[in-house]
């Protein structure tokens, strides 16, 4: 029996009204991956509903072709009630639980802490060196940005705050997997995995059945695929830069920034400039994509979405501009003396964006990806009993 506390008993009457309406028509069953998943259910309790709710991509496609649909009698509203269950599993599985109340108001809370990391950061930096030294110019050889903040310093703040959120995340994605309910009598194989990480590479869900989604509006587009591409990508290729300077700084032994690429020589330069490379692709993924999702958001149409979470998109999808538009005048203005207060601004967006991830958007990752691989282990378990 789950300890967690309940998601409001209307929200789950409404979510298993709307169900048992959707599971009589099925007129939608080629849609995504929740109307096959809901036909596998007579009953719909709070758990399926958590699982449901958070493997639905919010395409919207179902709500356009619903004949049950809004001014009809039943006002059946599958993506809002969905999305309206999906931030309840954000609060309830949270960890600790103390701080479930931030994603009550999350674009706020983003920006305190982002507000409030700067100052960590400025901090750290004056207790390692003098205001003169913070004031100065630091050229590459002096080690640039190491010069204001030493390496040691860095490694030792943020991997602290990654190690903490990897454990949070940790928590949050094991709650969620008892608490929907998995069944141990068909254990997880491979191809499980390998399914649901296929699924989550590719934005799978987000094709529809023609011409991709139903977002912003009726017509259908690819464009929130794009963006989403943009910025998953961009995050990961910045995640990457960081893993690749990192081997090169304590593998090889290239310390300091990566230099300014120079294709002309090649060879060795080229290599070595690899994290900057892999880090201004992503950077550029991370300025074009929560744009882009930015402006799909101010067209779409408002009565899908659960206007609770407008501060949480946008919060951080801002905290992601942030982060890419600060490194990006980091390595242009390294070698000035504007370098220690972007040094500030950059270091103090990233440690407020890692801080907040499990109590913001982010987490939609983390409980989107439990529900694929539980959605590949279903399939495969129905296959293999349709087989027998």
């Amino acid at each position: 029996m789950s300890t967690l506390e309940s998601i409001p008993r209307e929200l789950v009457l409404e979510g298993e009204r709307v169900m048992r309406l959707c599971n009589a028509c099925r007129y939608c069953e080629g849609f995504c991956a929740v109307f096959p998943a809901m036909e596998r259910r007579i009953n719909f309790t709070e758990k399926d509903l958590n699982y449901l709710a958070n493997l639905c991509h919010n395409c919207t496609e179902c709500y356009y072709a619903c004949q049950f649909a809004p001014p009809q009698v039943f006002e059946l509203n599958f993506p809002k009630t969905l999305a309206e269950i999906r931030l309840e599993t954000y609060r309830k599985y949270a960890w600790p639980g103390a701080f479930a109340a931030l994603f009550r108001r999350n674009g706020l809370a983003t920006g305190v802490v982002s507000v409030a990391g700067l100052f960590v950061i400025l901090a750290i930096m004056l207790a390692g060196r003098t205001p003169r030294a913070l004031l100065a110019a630091h050229s590459d050889a002096e080690g640039a940005f190491y010069a204001v903040m030493s390496h040691q310093a860095m490694v030792a703040t943020f991997a602290t705050v990654a190690l903490l959120i990897c454990g949070v995340f940790a928590i949050g994605f094991a709650r969620f997997w008892r608490d929907t309910g998995v069944s141990n009598a068909q254990p997880l194989v491979a191809s499980d995995l390998l399914q649901a990480i296929s699924d989550t590479l590719g934005l799978k869900h987000l094709d529809g059945t023609d011409n991709g989604c139903a977002y912003p509006d009726e017509l259908p587009s690819n464009t929130r695929r794009v963006f989403h591409h943009l910025t998953f990508y961009g995050f990961g290729l910045c995640l990457a830069a960081t893993a690749v300077g990192t081997v090169f700084h304590y593998g090889l032994g290239w310390e300091g920034p990566p230099p300014i690429p120079d294709f002309a020589r090649g060879g060795a330069g080229v290599v070595r400039s690899l994290p900057l490379l892999l880090g201004s692709l992503g950077g550029i993924g991370l300025l074009l994509g929560p744009a882009g999702l930015l402006w799909l958001k101010s067209r779409r149409n408002s009565l899908l979405v659960d206007p609770r979470q407008n501060g949480m998109d946008a919060g951080f999808l801002v905290s992601l501009m942030l982060t890419s538009l600060s490194g990006f005048l980091l390595t242009v203005f390294r070698e000035t003396p504007a370098l220690s207060a972007l040094v500030v601004v950059h270091l103090g967006v990233v440690l407020g964006l890692f801080v907040t991830m499990p109590y913001g958007k982010f987490v939609h990752g983390i409980y989107r990806f439990g529900a694929l691989l539980r959605n590949a282990k279903e399939q495969r378990t129905m296959q293999k009993l349709g087989a027998e």
